[in-house]
């Protein structure tokens, strides 16, 4: 049951999830073509000039949780069960999306997000098998 509302909700939730990253939250188009590619630095920049915890948690937290249930690709795409050839498809396609946003200058292209995106699919792939071995899904 739970696999079968995962392949109704996904499509909708990936386009959703790309409107946010085009979009959505005060988007606008920057003047620039700008881009990040110092790893984990510049995201513990942003924790430290941070106005808030909320701030924190929206950006830095959701671009984890947020990825999270792509995980779960596997229910869908066989090939994808295995955690290497998941990230070997998501790691490609999640920087086209980061490229998208430098070309399009509708975002920033941050290899951190990168970074913490793929940390939310593993955790997402962890969950999945957890389920898969406690509830038989």
């Amino acid at each position: 049951m739970i696999k079968k509302l995962y392949k109704i909700v996904i499509v909708p939730y990936t386009v959703f999830l790309l409107y946010l990253m085009f979009f959505g939250m005060g988007r606008f188009q920057y003047e620039d073509n700008l881009i990040t590619v110092e790893p984990v630095f510049s995201t513990i920049k942003f924790i430290q000039g941070a106005n808030s915890w909320k701030d924190i948690v929206l950006i830095v937290i959701g671009n984890v949780v947020m990825f999270a249930p792509f995980g779960f690709l596997g229910w869908i795409f066989p090939k994808l069960i295995d955690l290497k050839s998941l990230l070997f498809t998501f790691i490609p396609a999640i920087t086209i999306v980061e490229a998208l946003q430098y070309f399009t200058r509708m975002g920033i292209f941050e290899v951190d997000d990168i970074l913490l995106n793929t940390f939310g699919v593993y955790l997402g792939w962890l969950c999945c098998r957890y389920m898969e071995k406690r509830f038989s899904c």
